[in-house]
Parts: structure tokens; sequence; C-alpha cells
């Protein structure tokens, strides 16, 4: 499989011409949240809880910008993805080389859907813009 063979598993692509690469297929940043309170995780999964989220505030970095940018400082966030994914086979989602070289980094993850993953920011921050390109999608190893 070729990256470009990527955009017929996935909804929602901001520039298609930019998204796809020779690596891969660029996924863009829709929101970050902040967990205000805990969740919970037991055994059996009768006492599972979702954590209250909440978004995290945009600025403006200068007057004449179309979007805006979260200022992050260190810690753990949540970000979703403009694109959506459906897929019956699995395809790995790790973070762009860009945001790592930066500090901040989200777990390599094997996905059929784009949910909400755990990004961690460096103690000295980030700056992130709406739709930025953040993670990759990896066609499958091996071809088809």
């Amino acid at each position: 499989m070729e990256p470009s063979d990527l955009t017929s598993y996935v909804d929602g692509l901001l520039h298609e011409e930019t998204q796809v690469t020779d690596r891969g297929l660029d996924l863009t940043v829709s929101e970050v949240c902040v967990v205000e309170s805990p969740g919970r995780v037991d055994f059996g999964g009768g006492e599972l809880q979702d954590a209250k989220l909440a978004p995290h505030e945009k600025q403006w970095r200068d007057a004449d910008d179309d979007y805006r940018w979260w200022h992050l400082d260190g810690g753990q966030y949540l970000l979703a993805y403009n694109e959506r994914l459906a897929t019956d086979r699995p395809l790995l989602v790790q973070p762009r080389d860009a945001l790592r070289e930066r500090g901040a980094f989200h777990p390599s993850l094997r996905v059929a859907t784009l949910d909400r993953v755990p990004l961690a920011v460096p103690t000295g921050g980030i700056r992130l813009k709406e739709n930025a390109r953040v993670s990759t999608l990896l066609p499958p190893e091996g071809g088809a």
C-alpha cells in the first residue's frame, strides 16, 4: 500500500496535497483538552468512568491570523483530530518528527478509529496552531 492509498480510509482531510507525504498521511489537530477531574478504571469495568474534559483555550498570535494557537504548558493533554479513520485493519499512528523534535509526543498506536490520544508536553511548553499536522498515519508494512 502506498501512502496515497490511505486517503480511501480517511475522511476530513484539510489539504490532501500537503497531508499525503512519502512516509504516510499526516493528521491534524482539531482540539486540545485538559483533564479537569479524574476518570476511573477498575478490574471488572463496572466502575469505569470517563474523566471530565474541558477544551484548552486558544489565543490569537497576530490580529491578521486566520487560526489561533494553543499555548500549552508542560504536562499531559488529550488531542483530537480533524480526520476520521474507518478501517477493519488497524494502522499505525506516530507523532510527527516536528512535534517530537520540540519535546512533545504521543504514544505510537495501532488504531482502526481516530479517538483522542494523550499528548505529553515538555516543561518548557509548546505552541500548537489550529490544524497543525501533529501525527502521521502509516501504511501497513508489507503492502496491502
